[in-house]
């Protein structure tokens, strides 16, 4: 009951994921991003071991088919998974497992493909779709931020008794570090999608600051001198 954006930036060569979900904690299973390698990832039924089996080959260079069948060949209830993986140049697969429950499937575009299961239809993963390509003039980040809200607002998730709120949700992206560029989750809330994109509109603003901090430590400004600085501004905008 997870629907999910993954993608390569061609612009920069970036990796990265949107996704959200009626269980919590979902930020924990999206260990398939690596820069310069590719992005990969497992839901419905996870196994967790594929996306770092998916990576290592990905490594080494064999294409994102080959990948796929490798983790279904290592995988006896594969058929229960649903799975994607771009590799360093945008070339991609994507696999629905006939034994995700309904309603379960993909669409894949340039460098991106969207996917879910338990959804209220298939306007669910091709909103998600529309979304990331129609906001080609944002970022990276939130391009993939847009997907997963044009996915709740096209139905989302369902249950037995109708809709399933969105209890956790990620938003990742990798470049050239081992290390992310972006790593924000919500683990736990009624409205995760939202509380998402409050968390990353507060952080947007640190990312800058925090980079170069890293870099001059000597002569960075103090926290909390930022942080009056940025409310000020933020004063001066009202």
């Amino acid at each position: 009951m997870t629907f999910t954006l993954l993608a390569r930036f061609p612009k920069t060569g970036q990796v990265g994921i949107g996704i959200a979900t009626y269980s919590i904690t979902v930020g924990l299973y999206c260990n398939g991003l690596r820069g310069n390698t590719g992005a990969t990832m497992t839901q419905a039924f996870v196994n967790q071991g594929n996306n770092p089996l998916a990576l290592r080959l990905l490594a080494r260079g064999y294409t994102p088919e080959h990948v796929l069948a490798e983790l279904k060949a290592n995988d006896p209830n594969h058929e229960f998974r649903q799975i994607a993986v771009i590799d360093r140049l945008g070339r991609l697969v994507a696999y629905s497992g006939p034994k995700n429950r309904a309603w379960a499937g993909h669409v894949a575009g340039d460098g991106y493909v969207a996917m879910g299961n338990v959804l209220a239809g298939k306007q669910v993963v091709d909103a998600m779709a529309k979304a990331y390509e129609g906001a080609a003039s944002l970022s990276f980040e939130r391009r993939l931020l847009a997907a997963i809200e044009a996915g709740r607002d096209a139905g989302g998730q369902v249950g037995v008794d109708g809709h399933l709120t969105e209890r956790s949700a990620a938003v990742m992206v990798y470049g050239d570090y081992d290390h992310a560029e972006l790593d924000l989750r919500v683990d736990l809330h009624d409205k995760a999608i939202e509380e998402l994109r409050r968390a990353f509109e507060e952080y947007e603003p640190y990312r800058t600051y925090y980079r170069e901090r890293s870099k001059n430590p000597k002569d960075a400004m103090p926290q909390y001198a930022f942080v009056q600085t940025l409310a000020q501004k933020q004063e001066a905008a009202q």
